[in-house]
């Protein structure tokens, strides 16, 4: 067919022609097979970045930031006496959260370095390691 698979019409090809487009021409060797010895595949060439790496701390410092900042907010829209009931209970308990979300996000960061460099250090698998008492 002359035009390829995406010129044509609907009803036009038989159930043959169209599995034989569908299905990939046969190889020697399957694409799976191949896919499980490639070295790419299964050993870590590239590091992850930092963004990727502390994810969950940022994640967590910006959770805690932006509850604190809305805690500000509102804490200072009491002490200007607008909405007396509301602001009094929601400022020190915004504060309150995003201060210790904030805090939790900060200290998370050199706990993830330490177990980050822990894994990179670790012995491989296959090593033997003798008991640690002796009977």
């Amino acid at each position: 067919m002359e035009g390829g698979p995406e010129n044509i019409p609907l009803g036009v090809c038989t159930v043959s022609q169209s599995r034989d487009q569908l299905t990939p021409p046969s190889r020697t060797e399957s694409t799976v097979f191949s896919l499980s010895r490639s070295e790419s595949a299964w050993t870590a060439e590239t590091s992850p970045g930092k963004c990727e790496e502390f994810w969950f701390a940022i994640h967590l410092m910006s959770t805690g930031g932006s509850f604190l900042a809305c805690g500000v907010i509102i804490s200072g829209l009491w002490f200007a006496g607008q909405c007396q009931k509301a602001t009094s209970i929601l400022g020190p308990v915004l504060l309150s959260v995003g201060l210790m979300v904030l805090v939790v996000g900060v200290v998370l960061i050199p706990i993830t370095k330490e177990n980050r460099k822990r894994t990179s250090t670790k012995k491989p698998l296959g090593h033997y390691r003798p008991p640690a008492f002796n009977l």
